[in-house]
């Protein structure tokens, strides 16, 4: 078991940390996305050299975070492999029984370590982006009727502040009720349910300054 957790989770940050925002602009605009604007690799920012590659950003990282999550599906033997299918290398010695609950934890965590990679990227000294669309795609393999809702609230938020940040920000934050409240008791256990609101709170977190001008009336308005 501790081979798969630590598969799953190298496999994951790294797909995280690819820095699609990053690569689009010096590939195409032939400078670095990172002197401009907020400053930030995420398609917001990236917008700015294109509208686009802030698309091309916004659908790539948010499916790096969907293709981590499917990945530790995948592996952990949810979608191709019954419990006892699964490849014995895989664990520290002979097959064991994986119950749903703990494939599901091991999905949460290819969540976390993908969001985790997105913003400290190895590529990049550790310094990324905000996780939003990296999350978004984790989450909506995880959980996807959460997802949509989460994703509700955000437009709810947005329309009516023209603040995207403030809409991020209320959107991750109901995305742990929502799990607790619309998932099925396998997939929102206590441990589920801490990966899960780890990872919202990293989202969070990312919007510090975002938060400080929200608060001072600094923050700009998306026009």
């Amino acid at each position: 078991m501790t081979k798969l957790l630590l598969i799953i989770v190298v496999v994951s940050y790294l797909l995280g940390s690819i820095p699609f925002g990053y690569l689009l602009v010096r590939i195409f605009r032939g400078f670095d996305v990172r002197t401009t604007g907020s400053g930030n690799i995420g398609a917001t920012n990236v917008s700015r050299a294109g509208k686009g590659l802030g698309l091309a950003t916004l659908v790539l990282d948010a499916l790096k975070g969907c293709v981590a999550v499917e990945f530790a599906f995948w592996l952990a033997g949810l979608h191709r492999f019954t419990a006892g299918d699964v490849p014995a290398s895989l664990y520290d010695s002979s097959p064991q029984i994986i119950d749903s609950r703990t494939i599901f934890l091991l999905a949460a965590v290819a969540a976390f370590c993908a969001i985790l990679g997105h913003m400290f990227p190895v590529w990049l000294r550790f310094k990324g982006g905000k996780g939003v669309a990296t999350a978004a795609g984790a989450f909506v393999a995880l959980a996807p009727k959460c997802l949509l809702l989460s994703l509700l609230v955000f437009a709810i938020v947005f329309a009516l502040t023209r603040y995207v940040s403030l809409g991020s920000i209320v959107a991750a934050a109901a995305f742990p009720w929502l799990v607790l409240w619309l998932n099925p008791a396998e997939r929102n256990t206590a441990p589920i349910l801490l990966v899960i609101t780890a990872s919202a709170a990293l989202v969070i977190a990312r919007h510090k300054e975002n938060i400080r001008r929200l608060l001072s009336g600094a923050e700009d308005r998306f026009q």
